[in-house]
C-alpha cells in the first residue's frame, strides 16, 4: 500500500476543498440548533414547530441532494459544489431577515438545499480523486470537517446569542460564500469524469438491474441511520439547555454549548479514525462497530449525562461513534455505482435518507410534549442498531476502484 505522501497534489486539493465546504455546511446549518430557544420565544412556536422547521430543511436538503447530484454528473463536480455554496451562505444570512415562520420556513428550505447538494457534488469530488488504498481515509477527513464546523457554530453561538441575539449570529453564516471564490480557482475536475463517454447518461439506471438491488438497500441504510443522527442530534442542544424535571440536562445555552463543544472533538476522531479502519478491516465491519456502540451510548448519555464528570466522559465517546461513519457514505457509496450515473445514484441514495430523517425530527418535536426528552432521543436510536444488519446487504467494496 502506497503511502499518504505520495497522493497526487491535485487530489489534496480536492479533498481540503470538500472539507471546507462540508465545515462550513455545517456551521450554517447547526447555527439553527442553537437559536432554537430565542427564535422559540421570540415568535411564540412550540417545541412541534421548531422540529417541523429542521424537517423543512432536512426535506430541502434531501431535494437539493439529488438535484445537485445529477447537476454534478452533467455539469461537473467542482462547478456543482460552488453553487451549493453559494446558495446555503446567502439562505443563512436570509434567516437574519425573517419577520415571520413563513420566512423562516423559506429560508430554511433554500439552507437545506444548498447543505444537500454540497455533500452531493463535494464527496464525489474526493472519490474519484484519491486512490482506492486511501479513500476511507479521505472521506474521513472530509467529513472531519462537519465536527469543525459544529465545533465553530458551537462556540460562535456561545460567543452571539446571549450578547447580540439570534439574528446576528445568522448574519455570520453568509461568510462561506468566501471559499466558493477559493474552490473555483483551485481544484480541478476529476481525471475519471473529464474522460467519461460523452454520451448523455440515464439517471433512471440506478433503478434498473444490476443496480436497483443496491440503490434500494443503500437508501434503506441511509434512511435508518440519518433517522437516528437527526432525532438525536438536532435536538441535543434543546435536551441539554431543558430543566431537568422535563426530562433535560438542565444546563443553560452558553453551558450547553461548551459541552458540545466536547461531543464534537469526540466525533473530529470519530470521523478520521472510521477510514482508517475501514480501508484496514473493509467498510461493513467498521461501519457495524459504530453502530453498535452508538444504539447503547445514546441511552448511556440521554439518562445519565447529569453531572459534569458524566458529560465530559460520555460527550466525546457518543460524538466519537454516533458520527464517524457517516465516512462510509462518501466511500462505499462512490464504489456501488460507475462514473456515468455516481454523483445522481449517490445523491438519490443518502438524499433519500433526508426524507425519512425528516419525519425523525418532526416526531421527536411532538413526542417531547408528552414525554421526556430523554425516552424519546434513545427511541430514535434504535434506527442505529437497524443499519448495522442493513449494511450487510450490500457488497464490500474496500479497494474497488472507480
Amino acid at each position: 500500500m502506497s503511502s499518504l505522501r505520495s497522493v497526487d497534489r491535485r487530489a489534496w486539493h480536492a479533498l481540503f476543498a470538500a472539507q471546507l465546504g462540508w465545515m462550513l455546511d455545517a456551521m450554517d446549518f447547526l447555527l439553527f440548533s442553537f437559536a432554537v430557544i430565542p427564535i422559540r420565544e421570540e415568535f411564540h412556536l412550540t417545541n412541534s414547530t421548531m422540529g417541523a422547521l429542521t424537517s423543512v430543511a432536512l426535506i430541502a436538503s434531501a431535494i437539493g441532494g439529488m438535484v445537485f447530484g445529477r447537476l454534478a454528473d452533467r455539469l461537473g463536480r467542482v462547478r456543482a459544489l460552488t453553487l451549493s455554496i453559494l446558495l446555503y451562505s446567502a439562505a443563512t444570512a436570509g434567516l437574519a431577515t425573517s419577520a415571520a415562520l413563513w420566512q423562516l420556513v423559506a429560508w430554511r428550505i433554500l439552507v437545506g438545499l444548498g447543505m444537500g447538494g454540497e455533500w452531493s457534488a463535494g464527496s464525489v469530488l474526493v472519490a474519484e480523486t484519491w486512490p482506492a488504498e486511501h479513500r476511507g481515509k479521505a472521506m474521513g477527513f472530509m467529513q472531519s470537517g462537519w465536527a469543525i464546523g459544529a465545533l465553530i457554530a458551537a462556540a460562535v453561538s456561545a460567543l452571539t446569542i446571549e450578547r447580540f441575539g439570534w439574528r446576528v449570529l445568522f448574519l455570520i453564516g453568509a461568510l462561506p460564500a468566501v471559499a466558493a471564490f477559493f474552490i473555483r480557482r483551485n481544484v480541478e475536475e476529476p481525471q475519471v469524469w473529464r474522460e467519461r463517454p460523452r454520451e448523455a447518461s440515464r439517471w433512471i439506471e440506478m433503478f434498473e438491474a444490476p443496480f436497483l438491488r443496491r440503490t434500494a438497500i443503500a437508501t434503506l441504510l441511509a434512511s435508518s441511520v440519518l433517522m437516528a443522527f437527526w432525532g438525536v442530534t438536532s435536538w441535543l442542544p434543546t435536551f441539554l439547555a431543558t430543566p431537568l424535571v422535563k426530562g433535560g440536562a438542565g444546563l443553560t445555552v452558553a453551558t450547553s454549548a461548551s459541552w458540545l463543544i466536547a461531543l464534537q472533538v469526540g466525533a473530529f476522531f470519530g470521523y478520521i479514525s472510521f477510514g482508517w479502519i475501514a480501508d484496514r478491516i473493509g467498510r461493513r465491519p467498521a461501519f457495524t462497530f459504530f453502530m453498535i456502540a452508538s444504539t447503547i451510548l445514546v441511552p448511556l448519555f440521554a439518562f445519565y449525562a447529569r453531572t459534569p464528570t458524566l458529560l465530559l466522559v460520555l460527550g466525546p465517546l457518543l460524538g466519537f461513534f454516533a458520527h464517524g461513519y457517516f465516512s462510509l457514505f462518501g466511500a462505499m457509496l462512490a464504489e456501488l455505482f460507475p462514473t456515468r450515473i455516481r454523483a445522481g445514484a449517490q445523491g438519490f441514495c443518502y438524499n433519500g435518507g433526508r426524507f425519512a430523517s425528516a419525519a425523525a425530527t418532526f416526531a421527536i418535536g411532538k413526542a417531547s410534549l408528552t414525554h421526556s426528552f430523554a425516552t424519546v432521543i434513545t427511541c430514535a436510536a434504535l434506527f442505529f442498531a437497524v443499519g448495522a444488519v442493513l449494511v450487510w446487504l450490500l457488497p464490500e467494496t474496500k479497494g474497488a476502484e472507480l
